[in-house]
């Protein structure tokens, strides 16, 4: 027997039975790792950088012929109701001008009463104060950063708000995973003891997961040593770490449950489940580890860590199942062991007495129509995706709690939005009065509101435009301002010169990215497509299985997107998550929930069809196997997907408005997948198909290598 056995149940085995020596190996490797995090971790980043894009380029110019206005920026903004010109309140601001000019690394500060350029209101309630780096956000000290909070802080006063807005204060607003990973893994104990009903079973996925989540955060902050790692990176890494870490935590120690309860003894049933329920752990974690690796394939170097990020903490996540759990289960799995033998053989009655068993079989009864129901719920859902607009959230959507938020909106009011994203023009091998001409060339531009005089470096030959939308950053008309300055105004004022002109700014360098993100989408999800089929191929030798799995996973995270655009674009129920106002959809969010959904889909496709096929290797009867696939799989699958929709929803509270818009498309990803998909359309389109489920041409099968996921060495397994 010990021959026929397979790598993961020996290895499942020796970890339930070394199950000490195994939790010491982690326990010393969490030490090790986490010390060395403490140690090089250099915190995450704001700024998003893309090579060869214009925006990128008119910094890389500034860098190089105009050091001091490379920089980014914080806009002090001042409200006075009694206006700024009352002697207390302008001996306030002048003060915070003076004093802001000293702080180390700023190379300029435009005060509200200079004679020229200065930002005012026309009722002078409202002025801002620009205080220009010489660094980028994120390279700016946070000690600079926080001396000039100091400053706002004492010029405050009954008479006198003072709020910061601009890049700098944006960069500084980090955050940390926060209550939501406290509330997504209260309501997973009360979910795994609904479907348990036992202690020991419902504690030993958290236990498992909160061990791979501690250990993935110490890997990825310890990556921020060698890469620039986005600010909501953290938070993105928890949901996925979290959801994924019990989920497959959750399989595993529900197969063992299971052989248990059929007869086998704690080491025997922890070397089936792992050769069982692991192997298809493995197989999932890894799609979805892939998929996240393939977003370094884009060209978007902070895409591309961020991908690299989420993979980490998935594969901790799937290492964690698949070694520390079987420790675990041999530390306090005895429960489990024991209550399996109290239990009678009229206990471990068959799955066709089963409420999901009588479910499958009326869907073999039926399978057009559940076939018709759950397409038309998935193409409703759907429907909105194709009016998706990618670009990049303003300060507009940040809770009002922040000081960026409050900074925005007096702003906004009394300037206009587009103040609080200006474009930065910059103008290379231009004189003055070259400068001065094209200005006037951009100001009767539809859609600019005003266009600052140039700015000339020393060397007299770049000079710079601040140019202000008549529209927010984040809305599509300044989007289409920025490509009309690029294709058509800057070109025709430049025409038979030799000035080279870039569109730059934070607002430009988030149209560069949502432009580079969308032109590059359809080839990453052939991409991911393509290595899901090959590799569903391989485990089920099939070719029927993998093209229906694909087809019907496009379907879900269609639906997922078509929610997100629902709430976020368009503000159908966007007070319920505070999305605060719309905007358009985070421009790396496809790709990401592109990445993760298709291998979380994978995972439940794997876990349900797997047991359908054992189930027909053994009896050749296609409606019978996938009502018994259905029955043995649907209770774990709910439970399952009931975990990761809370958690993934409890980051809905999240501040940041792209972690809202992440939890909002996993949950509603999840909760359509597991229930619409795999309950409903997957038993409907199986039944269908019959004996075609299993077709794989002669020559192909010929090629392809053979991996079995069904554990077919243990047949009394479950």
């Amino acid at each position: 027997m010990n021959q026929n056995r397979s790598t993961l149940d020996r290895w499942g085995r020796f970890a339930y039975r070394k199950r000490w020596y195994v939790l010491g190996a982690w326990i010393v490797a969490g030490a090790a790792i986490g010390l060395t995090a403490r140690t090089i971790s250099e915190g995450t980043i704001n700024t998003l950088t893309l090579p060869g894009a214009e925006s990128q380029l008119a910094v890389d110019e500034l860098k190089s012929s105009f050091p001091e206005r490379s920089g980014d920026y914080t806009d002090v903004v001042f409200s006075a109701p009694g206006g700024i010109d009352e002697p207390a309140t302008r001996a306030a601001i002048e003060t915070l001008a003076e004093e802001a000019a000293a702080i180390p690394g700023v190379v300029a500060v435009s005060s509200p009463f200079a004679p020229a350029g200065a930002l005012v209101s026309q009722d002078r309630t409202v002025a801002i104060a620009r205080v220009q780096y010489a660094q980028g956000a994120d390279d700016v000290p946070s000690e600079h950063a926080a001396a000039l909070e100091t400053l706002a802080e004492e010029a405050r006063s009954p008479s006198l708000a003072v709020e910061l807005g601009g890049p700098v204060p944006a960069a500084q607003e980090r955050e940390g995973p926060n209550e939501s990973t406290v509330l997504g893994i209260i309501a997973a104990l009360v979910i795994l003891y609904v479907l348990f009903r036992a202690f020991t079973p419902t504690v030993l996925p958290i236990a498992s997961a909160m061990s791979g989540l501690a250990i993935g955060f110490a890997v990825i902050y310890s990556m921020t040593a060698a890469i620039d790692l986005s600010k909501f990176a953290p938070n993105i890494a928890a949901m996925l770490g979290l959801g994924v870490g019990i989920d497959y935590s959750l399989f595993i120690v529900a197969r063992f449950r299971e052989n248990v309860f059929s007869g086998h003894d704690g080491e025997e049933a922890a070397g089936i489940a792992v050769a069982t329920a692991g192997k298809s752990v493995a197989f999932a974690g890894g799609v979805v580890i892939v998929s996240l690796l393939g977003l370094g394939l884009m060209g978007i170097p902070f895409v591309g860590w961020l991908g690299l990020a989420a993979a980490a903490m998935v594969a901790v996540a799937v290492l964690a199942a698949l070694s520390l759990l079987p420790a675990f289960l041999g530390i306090t799995g005895g429960a489990i062991v024991r209550a399996g033998k109290r239990r009678t053989p009229a206990q471990r009655a068959a799955h066709e007495e089963s409420g999901w068993y009588r479910l499958g079989y009326a869907i073999m009864r039926r399978p057009y129509v559940f076939l018709g129901v759950s397409t038309l719920i998935l193409v409703v859902l759907s429907i909105p995706l194709f009016d998706m607009r990618l670009g990049s959230a303003d300060a507009g959507n940040n809770p009002t709690s922040s000081t960026t938020r409050r900074a925005y909106d007096s702003v906004a009011a009394a300037f206009g939005p587009g103040m609080n994203g200006p474009l930065q023009v910059v103008l290379s091998g231009a004189s003055a009065e070259d400068a001065a001409a094209i200005r006037d060339s951009i100001a009767v531009t539809p859609n600019v509101a005003s266009v600052s005089p140039p700015i000339v470096n020393q060397a007299g030959d770049v000079a710079v435009l601040s140019v202000v939308p008549a529209t927010s950053p984040q809305s599509a008309e300044t989007a289409s301002l920025v490509h009309t300055l690029r294709d058509d105004i800057l070109p025709a004022a430049t025409d038979g010169t030799a000035i080279e002109t870039y569109v730059g700014g934070a607002t430009a360098r988030g149209i560069d990215i949502a432009d580079r993100i969308g032109s590059r989408l359809p080839l990453f999800f052939a991409l991911v497509i393509g290595i899901s089929f090959l590799l569903l191929v391989v485990v089920f030798r099939s070719l029927m299985i993998p093209l229906k799995a694909a087809l019907m996973n496009l379907l879900s995270i269609g639906a997922a997107y078509g929610v997100v655009v629902a709430v976020f674009q368009w503000g159908w129920g966007g007070s319920l998550v505070g999305a605060g106002s719309t905007g358009p959809i985070e421009s790396f969010l496809p790709m990401m929930l592109f990445a993760v959904l298709f291998g979380l889909s994978m995972d439940y496709e794997v876990f349900l069809v797997s047991r359908i096929h054992e189930e027909y290797l053994r009896t050749r009867d296609n409606a019978r196997s996938v009502a018994r696939g259905l029955a043995s799989t649907a209770s774990v699958i709910t439970a399952a997907a009931a975990i990761m929709i809370v958690v993934f929803l409890s980051f809905v509270m999240n501040d940041q408005r792209v972690v809202k818009e992440f939890g909002l498309g996993l949950a509603v990803a999840v909760l359509v997948d597991a229930t619409v998909v795999r309950l409903l359309l997957v038993p409907a389109t199986m039944e269908l198909m019959g004996e075609w489920n299993w077709w794989l041409p002669r020559w192909l099968d010929r090629l392809v290598p053979r991996i079995s996921i069904e554990g077919g060495e243990h047949p009394g397994a479950g």
